[in-house]
């Protein structure tokens, strides 16, 4: 499947947002977006141009997409599937977005950003329920248990997450266990459980131009 090759940082300043896309680095005083203003390719003294509505949407769709990394044509499967549910179009979207495996193995703390997470999923590092699996778009739903595979425990970067995030908040609709390698679903994550910078209406109005 096609997948963006190029420089992460590259979309943090053309969103003009961090979406912490290379984990601790964007903490750092190392990340670009606080040494570098404005969007790629500008020089100069060149003045942001005001954005329309139109950008306004765009520019928010777009940084949902890269935020959980996603290409353009399964994010809008996504707010398909969202508007054909019970309940607020845009909620159910990013209730969709979090409980793909990726993201959840990040915001148990695995994995110190999203890209790094789906990597490790691919890789088959991780159990649903007791059993392997590499698909990073698998929805998981309250009560399965999101687990390290014993022989993945010892791998270096597994081991420093988890020892890095014990000081990190797990979100209210996730728990970790005590010993770090086990996660579980207790619910469907609500809108105010999700740490998230977007605006998710204007999503929702961008598909519903």
């Amino acid at each position: 499947m096609a997948k963006y090759r190029g420089p992460v940082c590259r979309l943090c300043r053309r969103e003009g947002v961090k979406l912490f896309l290379k984990g601790e680095k964007c903490l750092g005083p190392k990340c670009e977006i606080e040494k570098r203003t404005g969007p790629p390719g500008s020089h100069g003294d060149a003045r942001p141009k005001k954005m329309s509505d139109y950008g306004v949407r765009l520019r928010e769709k777009q940084k949902a997409r890269r935020m959980y990394g996603i290409l353009e044509k399964q994010f809008k499967a996504y707010f398909a599937h969202a508007a054909r549910m019970t309940g607020i179009s845009g909620d159910n979207l990013l209730q969709l977005l979090e409980r793909r495996l990726d993201n959840v193995v990040f915001r148990l703390g695995y994995a110190s950003s999203r890209r790094e997470a789906r990597m490790l999923v691919t890789h088959r590092h991780f159990a649903v329920n007791g059993r392997p699996v590499n698909v990073p778009s698998l929805l998981v739903k309250p009560g399965d248990m999101v687990s390290v595979k014993p022989n993945s425990r010892a791998k270096t970067g597994i081991n420093m997450n988890v020892g890095s995030s014990s000081q990190h908040a797990v979100p209210a609709w996730l728990l970790r266990t005590d010993d770090g390698f086990d996660g579980r679903v207790l619910s469907m994550p609500a809108r105010d459980q999700i740490d998230s910078q977007l605006e998710e209406q204007l999503i929702v109005e961008y598909y519903s131009r």
